[in-house]
């Protein structure tokens, strides 16, 4: 069993690799990561989207870049080495960005650019 904190209060779930919210998140920001790389919607539209649709704190991007996109890719990449599942292969525009340094907001880039335009999504 693993134990899952949202905002203080416990909740006991059945866990294995990658635990409940990390996956469960890990696969929301990969499936927006997608259609982001398929130019099917910005960054931006992408967050505002999911913010209002979901009622989540933060978009899908904007929580990866908080993150950290190299800490996705790693729980990406475990999923699908442990379970062999190709849904949890990580979008390729995450693995290029994590080989380029742009780790998201600690790194000063990732979707957005904190470093020169703090409210500018990367072009890709």
């Amino acid at each position: 069993m693993g134990c899952l904190l949202p905002s203080a209060k416990r909740q006991w779930v059945a866990d294995e690799t990658g635990a409940v919210f990390p996956s469960i998140l890990s696969m929301i920001i990969n499936e927006a990561a997608f259609t982001w790389m398929e130019k099917a919607a910005s960054a931006e539209d992408i967050d505002t989207a999911m913010r209002k649709g979901t009622n989540y704190p933060l978009g899908p991007l904007e929580w990866a870049d908080d993150i950290g996109l190299d800490e996705l890719l790693a729980v990406l990449s475990g999923l699908q080495r442990d379970l062999g599942e190709d849904r949890y292969r990580p979008a390729p525009i995450l693995r290029k960005l994590v080989h380029a340094g742009w780790l998201g907001k600690r790194a000063g880039r990732g979707f957005y650019n904190y470093v020169d335009q703090p409210s500018k999504e990367m072009v890709l």
